[in-house]
């Protein structure tokens, strides 16, 4: 097995493999761009690519001459795209006259497959289904089966609360009753299908405005992070339309209801109330699993909702609720429904997998964080390209830490390097700014002292050209200062304890707290000052629950 703390330089992109009793083998990706339908056939699973050779076969457009089989067996053959040897391989042949026509109908070829084998994979198939069939026995005129089938679907979409598609469907029975210039429909009916209309429409329109607040606050999130000043406060504030909680019950879906305990966790998380936020997290959790019909073609956002309150439940010192309920994260795979897909790995990987570090780094248990580093890198290379850059930075953050507790400087810097060198800064604002008093502080750790005043001075610029230069960074900025102006160990204990009694100060206001979440500053400082391990004095806070 390879060992935690030798791991070769990682670059985004590279491929890395283990050999029994070695280091990593690494090679290098191209950085060419893919083509789309490269891209469609490297992500067939093996039994979708058997399923699609059959299929082609008994199509005379692919399987006449087999011509664009071969297409597809050249493409999945490719390590990576390349056009001129695909060409140079049919040279001559037909196919190649309007390659980008062939490659057109290969591309729509294999999601007509696709279509095929996952005919039946969720009810939104299904009743697209019904609705296909609906139309061919209307073209039909067998108009008494369209209607049984058209009723078929109504009462599935309903049991779903499949509205979007409620819609259709009702727009079909419109049609049927039309059919015979309203012979034997009474005027009541027709009113009745108007409200069914209205009720219909009022629920997708309470949901889209649920959407679009939720939406507007994790955009907000996701970009700078928690509110940390009142300025920022406001900012949440005005995102919440209050509005939208009188409407009446009947105006209210499942998945609507879901978006309002979605909607006061995020307000509650970015302005700071972690007991609310935790209140409304554990509540969705609750109201999820009680309508688990409803939700179990939805498994992302049951994901999501318990990785959210793994990491406020850590943040509260509720460390046995967060191993519970990442506990549940893990069993999420067995209780699914439906086949489990990329979207869906990727989902996992990058919740259960980034929250699982970040509960063993706020717990001390950097060891075990090291035992998972090598899933995550692996993680990291299958899903480079279809990670958000805020889930790549937490990744790399909480890497970084997890080598910093567990003594090895040198990664800690390597990881931290790659988060501020390689992800892009306005889509994670937030954490590239604690990336870069992380980088300070591993430097100073390491004895860089010749080149801590340069990424001090870059820093500071950075900061202020961002206008972050909250409480928090002024501090450890002034803190580096002094530290470099140090002449005896009795300079260094006398910084060291201003620091510590800054930094705890800083810790209970609510607007400065943000900072103490990526990393423990205070066990930091207290570790200088005091000559402790700093895994030491974070594990021994978390025992007590500090």
């Amino acid at each position: 097995m390879i060992q935690c703390g030798i791991v070769p330089k990682w670059k985004p992109g590279q491929l890395l493999f283990e050999k029994p009793n070695q280091n990593f083998v690494i090679l290098y990706m191209s950085n060419k761009a893919s083509d789309q339908l490269f891209n469609l056939i490297k992500s067939l699973t093996t039994p979708e690519k058997r399923y699609f050779k059959v299929y082609s076969t008994r199509h005379a457009t692919l399987g006449s001459k087999g011509v664009y089989l071969k297409l597809f067996e050249a493409i999945n053959k490719q390590a990576e795209y390349d056009e001129e040897a695909i060409l140079k391989k049919f040279k001559g042949q037909a196919i190649i006259n309007r390659f980008s026509i062939s490659k057109n109908r290969l591309y729509h070829s294999i999601l007509r497959a696709l279509d095929s084998y996952y005919y039946d994979s969720s009810v939104d198939a299904d009743l697209r289904r019904l609705l296909h069939s609906v139309e061919i026995l209307y073209k039909k005129s067998l108009y008494d089966q369209a209607f049984k089938l058209m009723k078929s679907a109504k009462r599935i979409a309903y049991e779903q609360q499949k509205h979007t598609i409620l819609i259709e469907i009702l727009n079909w029975e419109k049609m049927l009753i039309e059919k015979d210039n309203y012979e034997g429909v009474s005027q009541e009916s027709i009113d009745e299908i108007l409200k069914e209309d209205k009720r219909i429409a009022s629920l997708i329109d309470a949901y889209n405005e649920f959407w679009n607040v939720k939406s507007h606050l994790f955009h907000l999130l996701f970009r700078k992070g928690k509110a940390r000043s009142e300025e920022e406060i406001q900012e949440f504030k005005a995102l919440m339309d209050h509005t939208l909680l009188h409407r009446s019950d009947d105006e209210i879906s499942v998945h609507t209801r879901y978006l309002y305990y979605h909607i006061y966790s995020a307000y509650y998380f970015g302005t700071g109330d972690y007991k609310q936020c935790y209140s409304f997290l554990t509540k969705n959790i609750a109201f999820i699993e009680a309508n688990n019909v409803l939700f179990q073609e939805e498994p992302n956002t049951y994901v999501s909702v318990l990785t959210n309150a793994i990491y406020v439940g850590m943040q509260l010192k509720r460390y046995e609720e967060a191993f519970a309920y990442l506990e549940k994260l893990r069993r999420v795979p067995e209780k699914l429904v439906i086949p489990q897909n990329e979207n869906l790995e990727i989902r996992l990987f990058s919740s259960a997998t980034s929250i699982e570090l970040a509960l063993y780094a706020l717990t001390g248990e950097f060891e075990k964080g090291l035992d998972i580093i090598h899933e995550v890198e692996n993680g990291l290379v299958r899903f480079y390209d279809k990670l958000s850059s805020v889930r790549k930075a937490a990744f790399y953050f909480s890497i970084a830490i997890i080598y910093y507790g567990a003594g090895d400087l040198s990664q800690a810097q390597y990881w931290i390097n790659e988060l501020l060198n390689t992800i892009n800064v306005d889509e994670s604002e937030d954490i590239h700014c604690f990336a870069q008093i992380m980088n300070l502080i591993i430097q100073l750790d390491r004895g860089k002292n010749k080149l801590v005043p340069y990424a001090l001075k870059s820093t500071s610029r950075y900061l202020q050209s961002r206008n972050r230069v909250y409480k928090f960074e002024s501090v450890v900025l002034d803190f580096i200062r002094r530290s470099l102006k140090a002449r005896s160990i009795e300079d260094r204990e006398r910084i060291y304890e201003d620091l510590v009694i800054s930094l705890k100060e800083l810790r209970a206001d609510p607007f400065e707290s943000t900072a103490f979440e990526y990393f423990d500053f205070v066990s930091w400082a207290e570790s200088k000052r005091y000559n402790r391990p700093f895994k030491e004095l974070v594990k021994e806070k978390a025992s007590l629950g500090a």
